[in-house]
């Protein structure tokens, strides 16, 4: 039990390594300010009368790459049945229009720096002069920032001390999941995480056994996904371990796997390929999941009358399970009891964590990219 809304299987280990228990302890006692934005007592920048007014009736177009934009999707994804507003994502260089052309929106442009290569791209493609804009940015020597003076913007400051892929719960977040309709107040859920001592020893846990699989020169995180509401969190945890992880010759290569089309692709390698692998099973429990047409069932499958979808699938699930444990393949695995704000904050604040404490335990920086900042670089060059 990882908490009342999730249950979690955490890997099996025998061995505990105390130095991940002094980490986490000293992690939690700093007063690190990424962390005040997974509290309850953070206090947001925006006034979100003032934005209710500018987006109402409107739909909206998030602007924005990476860390700006994977967590408002996430949020998006995962809670969509409580969302009546149309959001749309435009988080990548592609030739497509977003929606109807009489529609009307507003657009939120999402860029720490505010010299993001494709969000300039796509803020000059799809921004039209007759809507409202929202322009989320740090820096105010950026090109993003003079753009928002120019069409007289409203301008959202961007916390410089919260990295791109930790801002889910800042403002980055938080402002899209209230346009939503969503409680804020709700995902914010790190005060009382840290008291939860199940929370907390499975945090120490998941840590020691990655540690050990890094060891083991185990380095790909497989992510078996049996919940198509959470796709884009897992694209958010993606980045998160990829980009916080990946440097020194060190590193984590997160992969995602949507369930059960993968047990017809490429679970058979899962299985019986190379062993450099580690698994997250993910699972929602669901009640208002399809049945199965009990008419069109012949006698040969008749196990399958009076199901429906969720429980074939969790079959499925559990059956997976099976063979992993006889096969001694490592594994955890996270079930969701509640679909609801505070369920997808507590998966966030435990990402988050963990991710970090592993970065401090390899004694890496789990908050910079360099190597990243070199193919910006040479793109600039190439078009100059």
């Amino acid at each position: 039990m990882l908490t009342n809304n999730i249950f979690l299987k955490s890997f099996l280990r025998k061995k505990s390594e105390s130095k991940v228990k002094k980490k986490l302890k000293l992690l939690v006692k700093q007063k690190n300010e990424l962390f005040k934005s997974m509290s309850k007592d953070y206090i947001d920048s925006y006034n979100l009368k003032k934005i209710k007014k500018i987006t109402k009736k409107n739909s909206i177009k998030l602007i924005g790459i990476g860390g700006s934009i994977l967590g408002s999707q996430a949020i998006y994804n995962f809670l969509r049945d409580k969302i009546k507003k149309n959001f749309y994502f435009i988080n990548n260089l592609e030739p497509f229009k977003i929606g109807k052309k009489s529609e009307k929106s507003s657009n939120i442009i999402i860029s720490k720096s505010g010299n993001t290569l494709e969000t300039i791209s796509n803020t000059s493609l799809y921004i039209k002069n007759f809507e409202k804009n929202i322009f989320i940015i740090e820096k105010k020597s950026s090109y993003l920032f003079k753009l928002a003076n120019q069409l007289k913007a409203e301008i959202i400051q961007h916390n410089n001390f919260i990295g791109g892929r930790y801002s889910v719960l800042s403002e980055v977040g938080m402002l899209p999941a209230e346009l939503m309709g969503l409680n804020y107040k709700n995902f914010r859920q790190l005060n009382n995480l840290v008291k939860n001592k199940f929370f907390m020893r499975s945090l120490v846990s998941n840590v020691e056994a990655t540690i050990y699989f890094l060891k083991a020169k185990k380095f790909n995180s497989i992510i078996i996904n049996y919940d198509e509401q959470s796709t884009n969190l897992f694209n958010w945890y993606q980045q998160l371990i990829a980009e916080s992880l990946g440097k020194d010759k060190k590193g984590i290569l997160p992969i995602i796997s949507i369930m059960p089309k993968d047990n017809h692709s490429v679970m058979q390698l899962y299985l019986d390929g190379f062993k450099n692998n580690f698994f997250t099973f993910f699972y929602s429990h669901e009640n208002n999941s399809a049945k199965i047409n009990n008419g069109s069932v012949l006698f040969e499958q008749k196990y399958l009358k009076n199901k429906d979808i969720n429980q074939i699938m969790y079959a499925q699930k559990k059956a997976t399970e099976v063979v992993f444990k006889k096969k001694n393949i490592p594994f955890r695995s996270f079930e969701i009891r509640k679909r609801d704000e505070k369920t997808l904050g507590e998966l966030f604040c435990f990402f988050i964590l963990e991710t970090i404490l592993i970065g401090k335990v390899l004694k890496i920086n789990p908050f910079d990219q360099p190597a990243v900042e070199l193919i910006k670089k040479e793109t600039k060059k190439i078009l100059l």
